[in-house]
C-alpha cells in the first residue's frame, strides 16, 4: 500500500445512492482504483453500518485504521464524541485495532473525493482515537438540560448557504451574555438538519410555542432572543406560516 494504514473508512451521510454519492463513488474509484482496504460507509440512516464494519477481522493484529470523516456538521464536539466511540470499538476488538481519524472538516467542502484521498497522506491532520479528552461533566449529559424553551436553528445545507452558522454562534453568544443557556425558565439550543420550508430560510423554531422564523441577520437575531426568549412574546415580524394544521402566530 501507498500510505501506512491497512484499511481506510470514508464515513458520511449521503454516500451511497443520488447523484452527489454516484459522483463520489466514480471519483473515488478513478483516485485509488478497486483498493481492497477501501470501504465507504453511508451514516445517512445512523451508525449502525459504521460499528458494524469496526468488528470485522483485520488483515493483521494491532492493524491502523483511518476514519475519513465527511461529516458536512462535523466540528470538535462531534468529533470527540466520534473518536470516544471508535476508541471504545478498538479496545474491545480482539485484535486491537489502532484507530486514528482525519480532522480538517473534509464533510463542509462537499462531497469531494480528491480532497477525501488527498487527505489521507496528512498524517499531521489525524488524530489517534484512544485517550480522548473526558467530556466535561457540566452541563450532565445524563438529563435533560433546565429550560422552558427550546430554540432549534436549521443548519441544513440551504440554510447554511444562507448564513445560518454566524447566526447560530450570534445566538449562542447573546443567550450566554443574558444567562439564559440551560438555565429554569431559559433555553436549551439546538441545531438541526433540514426542518424545511429551506426556501423561508434560514430557518429558527421555538417550542413548546410552534412559532416558526426566518431570521436572516444579526439583528433580527438579537430581535427574536430579546421579544420572544426573554420578554415571552413571538416576534410577529419575523414569524412565517406554521405547519398544516396549527399557525405560528396564533
Amino acid at each position: 500500500m501507498h500510505e501506512d494504514y491497512q484499511r481506510v473508512l470514508f464515513v458520511g451521510p449521503g454516500l451511497h445512492g443520488g447523484a452527489l454519492g454516484e459522483a463520489f463513488g466514480k471519483e473515488l474509484k478513478a483516485q485509488r482504483g478497486d483498493d481492497a482496504s477501501t470501504r465507504v460507509i453511508d451514516t445517512l440512516d445512523g451508525f449502525d453500518s459504521l460499528w458494524a464494519a469496526l468488528g470485522e477481522p483485520l488483515p493483521m493484529d494491532g492493524a491502523a485504521l483511518l476514519v475519513v470523516d465527511l461529516e458536512p456538521s462535523s466540528d470538535s464536539a462531534y468529533l470527540d464524541w466520534l473518536r470516544d466511540e471508535l476508541g471504545h470499538l478498538a479496545r474491545a476488538h480482539p485484535q486491537a485495532p489502532k484507530l486514528w481519524i482525519t480532522a480538517q472538516a473534509l464533510g463542509r467542502r462537499g462531497l469531494d473525493a480528491a480532497l477525501a484521498c488527498a487527505s489521507i497522506a496528512q498524517r499531521e491532520r489525524h488524530l489517534p482515537c484512544d485517550n480522548v479528552n473526558a467530556v466535561a461533566s457540566d452541563p450532565d449529559w445524563s438529563r435533560v438540560p433546565p429550560h422552558a424553551r427550546q430554540v432549534f436553528l436549521c443548519t441544513g445545507p440551504r440554510c447554511v448557504r444562507r448564513g445560518a452558522l454566524p447566526l447560530w454562534k450570534t445566538l449562542r453568544r447573546e443567550l450566554l451574555r443574558l444567562e439564559r443557556m440551560e438555565k429554569p425558565g431559559g433555553v436549551l439550543l439546538t441545531r438541526t438538519a433540514c426542518q424545511f420550508p429551506c426556501n423561508l430560510g434560514p430557518v429558527l423554531t421555538v417550542h413548546p410555542d410552534g412559532c416558526w422564523y426566518r431570521v436572516s441577520n444579526d439583528s433580527q437575531v438579537l430581535q427574536l432572543v430579546q421579544g420572544h426568549l426573554v420578554e415571552g412574546e413571538p416576534v410577529r415580524d419575523l414569524l412565517i406560516p406554521g405547519p398544516a394544521g396549527g399557525s405560528a402566530d396564533a
